[in-house]
């Protein structure tokens, strides 16, 4: 009996588990969505030709998108992970443990991430403003 309240309880977290995972991608996208789309390769040789004030601004725009869009991937996996800590009934499994220490990893990476794309938009934000001022 014990082990098929367990046995239970592990189906409840395994459907929160896929709930969660599945609604990363559609949330994260609503933000993104919101700026103009470039591709890797575009983003490059806007960089790499950007000279007016225009042009920077554009590549602020896609940074700031970026660092949010990684916020709220950082934030929802700070989330799960607290999800699972929290629930007596799951925080002691060892499958459970090794989803915590993902989500943990990943909150960090992506802050990390976050982080260097808020200091690109950043620059290029200071860099258009400095091309305004040039006559």
């Amino acid at each position: 009996m014990k082990h098929l309240v367990l046995s239970m309880a592990s189906v409840g977290l395994q459907a929160a588990v896929l709930s969660a995972v599945l609604a990363l991608p559609a949330s994260a996208a609503t933000v993104y969505q919101a700026q103009e789309h470039l591709s890797k390769k575009q983003l490059a040789a806007l960089v790499g030709s950007a000279k007016t004030p225009a042009e920077h601004e554009r590549i602020a725009a896609y940074y700031r998108a970026e660092s949010e869009r990684l916020t709220a991937e950082a934030d929802r996996h700070a989330d799960l992970a607290g999800r699972f800590l929290g629930n007596s009934a799951t925080n002691n499994d060892k499958s459970v443990r090794g989803t915590v220490i993902h989500c943990i990893s990943m909150e960090r990476r992506l802050r990390a991430k976050s982080a260097k794309a808020r200091a690109r938009a950043e620059e290029q934000h200071r860099i258009a403003q400095a091309a305004e001022r040039t006559p």
